[in-house]
Formats: structure tokens, sequence, C-alpha cells
């Protein structure tokens, strides 16, 4: 995730760039400051709305167009612009934010014991690391379902997690919480996914502390749970008294699919820890190996003996989707992966993806030869720290 961002005037902060008011649309801004509390007050209903803070504060009022066909539209939305960055009321920020970058909004909580308005940065960094975790576990289940990932498909996750902007992190009333944009409506089934996984992770949860029964979590995996998204929710609710996850859909993109009209919110209790261990552990045995041919670049090598096997790392090229794997290789296999090494030449293996470590290890490998065509842009890299013996793993 990107840093947060800081308010539009913070106190020693520089000034963010604010939304063009010429393309701010009328309907998403009064969306937005309806979603924050914000009060409509009079005015004719046909042309324009008066909007004022949830907390009243002194001479902050917004007038805000019904459309933009009218001729003054781009100069009231400049005044109600302007009128927001100056405002001291908390959600005028994020509207702002809203504006600039549209998307869905994402807002997780953890409720912490002890004094209010207080977050330890131990638990704030718990609470951006599964946030983490739970988006890139929306983003995996999106493109393919599976019990429990390992490092298959984190190119895909952190693609996704490229584009999505953290806009709030800090302490609210007693706890702490954090608030992302996710891009809208190209990066929608990641969340859609995410949201249908942790309403299936709920009610697993539920039949799984009435009825005693684990079956649940299997059939759950078919909705997008996984023990990485498992993993995510334990981390956010360990150390509190509750936590959770609400879902804004994006103003501007509208409501997705299949949800229609309604308040997404999803929390979780410590009372939940028991029964998410249990689920992760079965996700994780769930998940059988995975019998692969993958094409790959040599770039480690590791043995004791000179005369036995050895261990080689693969720079993944296709046939799986990992980014490196260990394999380990006997002897007249490992020389030739050494002779590919020095050559720059991709090399080509069979073998199984083993859930063990995450799907980062091949195991019985077999079939391995060179293939043609050395990696220049790879080649002179490799040998770099090839130096007198083998490299390490």
């Amino acid at each position: 995730m990107t840093p947060p961002l800081t308010p539009p005037h913070g106190p020693g902060e520089p000034a963010r760039p604010l939304p063009d008011p010429a393309t701010v649309d009328p309907a998403v801004l009064a969306t937005l400051l309806a979603r924050h509390g914000w009060i409509r007050r009079g005015g004719p209903a046909a042309r324009y709305g008066r909007w004022t803070p949830p907390d009243d504060e002194p001479g902050t009022s917004l007038l805000v167009p019904a459309d933009d066909g009218f001729d003054d539209a781009v100069e009231l939305l400049t005044d109600a612009v302007t009128a927001l960055s100056r405002s001291r009321t908390p959600s005028a920020r994020s509207i702002l934010l809203a504006l600039a970058v549209p998307g869905d909004e994402l807002r997780w909580h953890r409720d912490l014991p002890g004094p209010a308005d207080t977050a330890p940065w131990d638990d704030a960094e718990r609470l951006q690391r599964a946030a983490r975790t739970m988006l890139a576990a929306g983003a995996k289940a999106g493109r393919t379902r599976a019990a429990y990932y390992g490092a298959r498909l984190d190119g895909h996750a952190g693609e996704f997690l490229d584009r999505v902007l953290v806009v709030e992190q800090g302490a609210v009333d007693q706890g702490a919480a954090l608030t992302a944009h996710t891009p809208a409506p190209e990066g929608r089934t990641a969340v859609t996914t995410l949201v249908r996984a942790l309403e299936a992770l709920r009610d697993a949860v539920d039949y799984r502390r009435v009825s005693g029964g684990p079956e649940a979590f299997e059939n759950a995996v078919q909705a997008g749970v996984s023990r990485e998204l498992v993993q995510s929710v334990e981390d956010l609710v360990r150390g509190t008294t509750g936590a959770g996850l609400a879902v804004a859909w994006s103003a501007a993109a509208g409501i997705p699919g299949g949800f229609g009209d309604r308040r997404i919110t999803l929390d979780f209790s410590p009372g939940d820890l028991p029964a998410l261990a249990e689920a992760a552990d079965l996700l994780e045995r769930l998940e059988p190996a995975v019998a692969v041919t993958v094409t790959g670049l040599v770039v480690r090598l590791k043995r004791a003996d000179p005369g036995g096997p050895g261990s080689v790392r693969l720079r993944v090229l296709g046939g799986a989707e990992v980014r490196e794997l260990k394999v380990r290789l006997p002897d007249p296999d490992y020389r030739l992966a050494a002779e590919a090494h020095l050559a720059g030449l991709p090399v080509r293996l069979s073998g199984r993806l083993e859930p063990r470590g995450g799907f980062r290890r091949l195991g019985r490998p077999h079939g391995l030869e060179l293939l043609p065509g050395r990696a220049d842009g790879d080649h002179e890299q490799l040998l770099k720290g090839l130096g007198d013996g083998d490299e390490q793993i």
C-alpha cells in the first residue's frame, strides 16, 4: 500500500492538489456528503442543496448544484471544494480524497481495550498488515479459488495492492482505524470477492461455534475463503475487543451487481479466534500439491559435496504462478543447471509444486533440459555473483 495521504492543508505538510471542480459530479459529491453525515438544508430541490457538517462547524456551508448543467455549476463546485479544503470537520478530508481518488472505500477498525484515543504503534502496524493481507487474499480469490495460495499469484496481488491508496490511519474513539480506496470499477472483482468471502467466513465461523462441525470452512472455499484470508482476520481481531471491515461502494461507479442498496459491515470478535485457527489449519491441509512443468532461469546454486546433490533457485518464467522456486537436484542435473546458469540459458523441468513452504519448492523434479535462446537481459546480472564457487540460496 502507498503511504497515507496528508490532509489538503495539514499542519507542517505541503498542500495536496485538490480535485478539479470542473470534473466533480455534483451527484457524487452529494452522495459522499450524505454518506459522511452532512445534512442537506433548504434550497430548491431541483436546482441546488445547501449542506452543513454533522458537527455544525460554524461558517461551514456548501451550496451544491443538482447537476452540472447550470451556468454557475462550476463556480459553486469550486466554492464547495475550497470550503472542504479549509474545513476542520474530519469527514471533509475523506470527501476530498474520495473526489480526487474515486474508488470503493474500505474501512477497517480495531477496538482496543484500555483508554480511549490510544492506538499503540504495534496495533497500527498490525492493522495495516491485516488489511494488506486481506486485500491480497481477495485479489487472489478474484483470479481463482484455492484453500491455500502460499506464494502463488503474489505478482497478481502485488499489482492490485500497488493501485490501492490508504487515505486515513490513526486513532478513533477507543481503537485504531484505517481507510483505503480501491480502484473502481477496474478493481471491483477483488473487492466484491473479498466481501462475499468474508460473509461466507462469518457464516462458517458461526456454524462451527453452534454445530461443532468444521465442514463449512471447506464449503466456503468456493466463495473465496482461503487460509490467507482467515489469517488476516485472525491478525485483525487478536488483541482487541472486536474488529471488522465496512465497505462503501464508489459513488461514481455505483453499486456492483448482486449487492443491492445495503450496508456492508463485517465484524469479528476474540470469541471467533479458536474457530479461525482451526479453519487456517484445515485449509492448508486441504490444498494438494500441483503437477507443473516450469520454465525458468537458474539464479542460485548451492551444494556441500562437489560430487553430490545440490539445491538451485529458479526465477520462474512460465508454468507456475510463483516468482521463484527452490529445487533439489541430483549431481547430473545440478551440473546441467550450473551450465545453464553460466550460459544464461533458461531451463525446463517438471515436478510437484508442494504446499509445504508456501508452494515455493518443486518436489520430485525430473526431465531437466536446457532451452535455446539466452536471456541476455539477465545474463550479466547472473554472472556477477557467481564468483569462484557455487552461489548461496
